[in-house]
């Protein structure tokens, strides 16, 4: 969020250097300085066996599938956040969490956290914000996955994870 208004008393804020940050915009009437900062997400590859966990949300990618993901909630903490929205969206429940690395998305200023998490239990039950959702063929889900370009790169870190040895996964890897 790119702050230009104080969310306070909502005069238009100036700039006011800040030692190691530089120009920050700041709110000389209540004395604040306002860092922009992005909104925080999560992005999940669950894996169960050789499978991975695919999505279909059409408001996303059009003609691709898609990994689990949502936004950080206030009050929760990151992992919070990939259990939530795992059983949310597919009302399955996931262990075993591990921390991939982060994108930024410039485009919707979000900072993606990318996590792997481990099947645990429960039956598929789709969301309502969900097309569809079901496991795939880990092998397959480059291929299946043609638009979401951070994703396919979360993919590419789960196949290293997992020590994947073959060559199939990676023919679809533009």
């Amino acid at each position: 969020m790119k702050f230009k208004y104080c969310p306070l008393c909502g005069r238009e804020l100036e700039e006011k250097y800040s030692w190691d940050e530089g120009g920050v915009p700041y709110c000389a009437h209540d004395n604040i300085m306002y860092f922009d900062t992005p909104k925080p997400c999560v992005v999940v590859a669950v894996i169960k066996d050789n499978q991975i966990l695919l999505l279909k949300q059409s408001y996303i990618f059009k003609n691709s599938k898609v990994l689990v993901s949502g936004y950080v909630t206030n009050g929760e903490t990151v992992e919070e956040t990939v259990y939530r929205e795992v059983k949310e969206e597919t009302g399955i429940t996931v262990g075993n969490i591990k921390y991939l690395g982060s994108n930024y998305l410039a485009t919707k200023e979000i900072i993606m956290l990318t996590y792997m998490a481990e099947y645990l239990d429960g039956e598929i039950n789709k969301s309502s914000e969900v097309e569809w959702v079901d496991w795939s063929n880990i092998d397959d889900a480059l291929c299946e996955m043609q638009e979401d370009e951070i994703g396919k790169e979360v993919v590419r870190k789960v196949l290293k994870e997992i020590k994947y040895s073959g060559n199939k996964a990676y023919r679809c890897n533009l």
